[in-house]
C-alpha cells in the first residue's frame, strides 16, 4: 500500500504540482516527532529525578556540589523551620559553630538548618519575613587581608551592591577573626551593619571571636546571651530539652564494591588515579616530591627546603602565591584510637544526614573505612571544643570521668577554667582525652561525626615561576614540641613532609596532594621600583621568589630597582637559611643591601626590628622619597606589629607629619599595595 500511495503521490505531483511536496511533508513529520520525543523525554527525566530513591553512592562534603535545586527559604517553609544559620568558613570552624547553633534551636522550639551563603539570594532573604518568628544567624569568618571567605564572596558583593528591602528580617551575627591581624573581623562587622542599613532587625548584638585568644570561649559566651535575647524578642522559653541528637546516622557499607569506596580523595572518587585539570581545593594535584633537603647547618631544630614537581600539570603560579598541602594523620595516632575504642578500623561505613533537606549529605567523603576517615578526613590532633566534651559524657562509665567532662562542657567560671587548663594549656587532643579518661568509650561512628575536618596547610611559595616554571618551592620548619603532660605533639603536615624523601633509583617517588592559592602579595608592576623586604626566619620564603624574579629581569638586561632585605635568625652558623644564595645575589648586584640580625650570637638579643630602627634614613628614602614598596612576612603577633610601629614613627619623624597625617599616609600605602604583609599567628 505504501508503494501504491507513493506512486499515486508521485503521479499527483507531476500532474498538479502542489505547493507542499512529499519532501516537505516528510521533514515536517520528522521535526514534530523529534520535538515530541524531546519534550516528553525531558519531562520523564525530570519526574524520575524527583522520585529517585536514595542509594549509597560516593559523595563528598561539598555543600556547593550537593545543593538541592530548592532554595533555603523553600526548605524552611516546607519543613516547618524558622531558623537558618549561614556560615562563611575557610577552615571549617564557622561551619561547625553554625551547626551547633542550629542544633540548639530545638531547645527553643526553633527548628533550624545550616546553609552556605552561596545558597542565599535577594529574594530568599526578603521572604524570611513570611515565616513566623523566623531568624537568620550569620557565622562569618574574615580571611586574609580583610576578605570574605570563598563561599561568602557572592553574598558579600550582593550586600555591597544591592539595595533590597530587608524589613522584617530578624538576624544576629557572630564573627570569627584574629586580633593579631589588622582587619579584625572586618567582614562580620560590615555584614552586621549593612543588614541593619537595609532594614533588618538585629535581635542580638554582634559577637567577635578572637582565634588568637580563646575563640571557643568567645563563641559560647555570645551564644548563651544570644538565646536570652531570642527568648526576649519572640516571647518564648527554653524547653529544657537536651540537644544531643545525632545529626548523621550510621550506614553499614560492607557490601559496597571496593571501587566505590573513598580512600583519601577530597571530592571525586579515584581522582588521584585519574587526574583532571584544573586543580583546586576540591581537586588537588598529586605532586611528586622532587627535592627535600635540610637547610639548618646544626642544632636540634629542622627547616626543610622542599620542591614539588608540577611538570605536565598545567598549574601556573605567580611569585608571592601560596601552595596548599593536604596532609594526613600519622598511622600511630590512628591505630591508637582503634586500640582505645577496640574498633575495627577497616570496616566500611557511611554517615548519612538525618535531615533529608540538608545540602550536606555526609560530613566527609563516604563511603570509606574508619581508617581512611581518621587518616585523611578528620582532625585528631587539635584541641577538641566544649561541645565534644558534652557529647562524650554519655560514653563515660566512671562517674568521675562524667563529672570532669560535664564541668568542662559547662559555661560556668569553674568549667571554663577547667577546660582552659586541662585541654588548652595542657594541649590535649582527642587521643590524649581517651587515654586519660579510660572509661570514655564513644562509638567510633559518633566520634567521626563530632571531630572537625582535617584542613590543608598553606605555605608561602619560595620560588619564582620565571626561574622554576615546573616546580614549586616551600620553606618549612619541622613542628615538634613537648607538652606539660610530657607528650610530644607533632605538626601534621611538616612531619609528613619530613618523611617524603625522594630516591635516586627507579622506585616510585613520594607524592602529596597540593593546589595553588592566589595571593595579593606581589612585586611592583615595574621592575625599577625599589623595595624593602622584612622576613626573619621562614618569613624569607616569598622574598626568595622576589629576588629570583628580579635577578631574572636583570639577566635579561632590564633595569631593576633597589632591593633591601632584612633577615634574622638565632645563630649565623646554625639557622642562616639560603646563606650562599643571598650572598651571591649581593655579589651580582641584584640584592642591594642585606641587613642581618642573629639574635643569639651576642649577649644582647638583636632582631630585625632593631636594624630597621637604626636605618630610618634608608627606610624613608625608599618608601617616602622614592615611593618604593615595603613587604613584611612572618609572625603577626609581635614582629609585624613592631614593624608597623617603626614605620609609623619613621614616617612621622622623617616626613615631618602629624599623627593623623601619618596614619593616612600609611593607610594610603596599604591601599596602593605599597605596604603588604604576609603574616601568620
Amino acid at each position: 500500500m505504501e508503494n501504491s500511495e507513493g506512486v499515486k503521490i508521485e503521479s499527483t505531483v507531476v500532474t498538479e504540482e502542489p505547493l507542499i511536496s512529499a519532501l516537505d511533508i516528510a521533514l515536517f513529520v520528522v521535526i514534530i516527532t523529534v520535538a515530541y520525543f524531546w519534550y516528553f523525554k525531558r519531562d520523564k527525566q525530570s519526574s524520575s529525578s524527583e522520585k529517585k530513591p536514595y542509594t549509597i553512592q560516593p559523595s563528598s562534603l561539598s555543600s556547593i556540589e550537593q545543593t538541592s535545586n530548592s532554595s533555603f527559604i523553600k526548605k524552611l517553609k516546607s519543613t516547618g523551620r524558622s531558623l537558618v544559620v549561614f556560615y562563611g568558613s575557610q577552615t571549617g570552624t564557622a561551619e561547625e559553630f553554625a551547626g551547633r547553633i542550629a542544633k540548639e534551636g530545638a531547645r527553643y522550639k526553633m527548628k533550624g538548618m545550616v546553609a552556605g551563603p552561596e545558597e542565599c539570594d535577594t529574594a530568599d532573604l526578603v521572604e524570611m519575613k513570611e515565616i513566623q518568628k523566623s531568624l537568620a544567624i550569620f557565622c562569618i569568618a574574615t580571611y586574609g587581608e580583610g576578605d570574605p571567605t570563598d563561599n561568602a564572596m557572592d553574598f558579600y558583593e550582593w550586600l555591597q551592591n544591592g539595595d533590597a528591602d530587608l524589613e522584617g528580617l530578624n538576624y544576629a551575627v557572630f564573627g570569627l577573626g584574629n586580633k593579631t591581624y589588622e582587619h579584625y573581623n572586618e567582614i562580620a562587622i560590615y555584614i552586621d551593619q549593612r543588614l541593619e542599613e537595609l532594614g533588618a532587625t538585629r535581635v542580638h548584638e554582634i559577637g567577635l571571636g578572637d582565634d588568637d585568644a580563646n575563640i571557643e570561649d568567645d563563641f559560647v559566651s555570645w551564644k548563651e546571651k544570644l538565646w536570652e535575647s531570642v527568648c526576649s524578642h519572640y516571647g518564648i522559653e527554653e524547653t529544657g530539652e537536651e540537644s544531643n541528637i545525632r545529626q548523621y546516622k550510621l550506614v553499614d557499607c560492607s557490601e559496597v564494591l571496593p571501587e566505590r569506596i573513598f580512600s583519601g580523595e577530597i571530592s571525586r572518587l579515584k581522582s588521584y588515579e585519574n587526574q583532571r585539570f584544573p586543580f583546586d581545593v576540591k581537586n588537588p594535584y598529586l605532586s611528586k616530591i622532587a627535592v627535600n633537603r635540610e637547610l639548618h647547618k646544626s642544632g636540634d631544630r629542622s627547616c626543610m627546603h622542599i620542591e614539588f614537581d608540577i611538570d605536565g600539570s598545567k598549574m601556573r603560579y605567580d611569585t608571592g602565591d601560596h601552595v596548599a598541602v593536604h596532609p594526613k594523620n600519622s598511622s600511630e595516632l590512628v591505630d591508637k584510637i582503634g586500640e582505645l575504642l577496640n574498633a575495627d578500623l577497616d570496616a566500611v561505613f557511611s554517615l548519612l544526614n538525618t535531615d533529608e533537606e540538608s545540602s550536606k549529605k555526609h560530613p566527609f567523603p563516604c563511603p570509606c573505612t574508619y581508617r581512611t576517615a581518621l587518616t585523611y578526613y578528620l582532625d585528631i590532633t587539635s584541641n577538641p571544643r566544649t561541645h565534644i566534651m558534652k557529647e562524650l559524657v554519655e560514653y563515660a562509665s566512671d562517674p568521675k570521668d562524667q563529672e570532669k567532662l560535664k564541668l568542662m562542657a559547662s559555661s560556668t567560671p569553674e568549667g571554663k577554667k577547667g577546660f582552659h587548663e586541662w585541654i588548652l594549656r595542657d594541649n590535649r587532643n582527642i587521643v590524649h582525652i581517651l587515654e586519660d579518661l579510660p572509661s570514655v568509650k564513644p562509638d567510633l561512628d559518633h566520634l567521626c561525626e563530632l571531630l572537625p575536618r582535617l584542613q590543608c596547610r598553606y605555605y608561602s611559595i619560595s620560588s619564582s615561576p620565571k626561574v622554576y616554571p615546573k616546580s614549586i618551592h616551600i620553606t618549612a620548619v619541622l613542628v615538634n614540641y613537648t607538652t606539660s603532660t610530657n607528650r610530644v605533639n607533632k605538626g601534621v603536615a611538616t612531619n609528613l613532609l619530613a618523611q617524603l624523601i625522594p630516591t635516586n633509583d627507579e622506585l616510585p617517588q613520594p607524592t602529596i596532594p597540593i593546589y595553588i592559592r592566589r595571593s595579593q602579595f606581589r612585586l611592583p608592576p615595574k621592575s625599577q621600583t625599589p623595595i624593602i623586604m622584612i622576613g626573619p626566619g621562614t618569613g624569607l620564603a616569598p622574598f626568595r621568589g622576589f629576588i629570583q624574579e628580579r635577578d631574572y629581569a636583570r639577566k635579561e638586561g632590564r633595569e631593576i630597582g633597589e632591593m633591601v632585605l632584612y633577615f634574622g635568625c638565632r645563630k649565623k652558623d646554625e639557622d642562616f637559611i639560603y646563606e650562599n644564595e643571598l650572598q651571591e645575589y649581593v655579589a651580582n648586584g641584584t640584592l642591594t643591601k642585606l641587613h642581618l640580625a642573629f639574635s643569639r650570637d651576642q649577649p644582647e638579643k638583636k632582631y630585625v626590628t632593631h636594624l630597621l630602627e637604626q636605618n630610618a634614613d634608608e627606610l624613608w628614602n625608599i618608601i617616602g622619597e622614592k615611593s618604593g614598596h615595603l613587604y613584611v612576612c612572618g609572625d603577626a603577633r609581635s614582629m609585624a606589629k613592631d614593624v608597623h610601629s617603626i614605620i609609623v614613627k619613621v614616617v612621622m619623624e622623617k616626613g615631618q607629619m602629624t599623627n593623623s597625617q601619618v596614619l593616612n599616609y600609611v593607610k594610603k600605602m596599604e591601599q596602593q599595595k605599597r605596604y603588604s604583609a604576609d603574616v601568620w599567628s
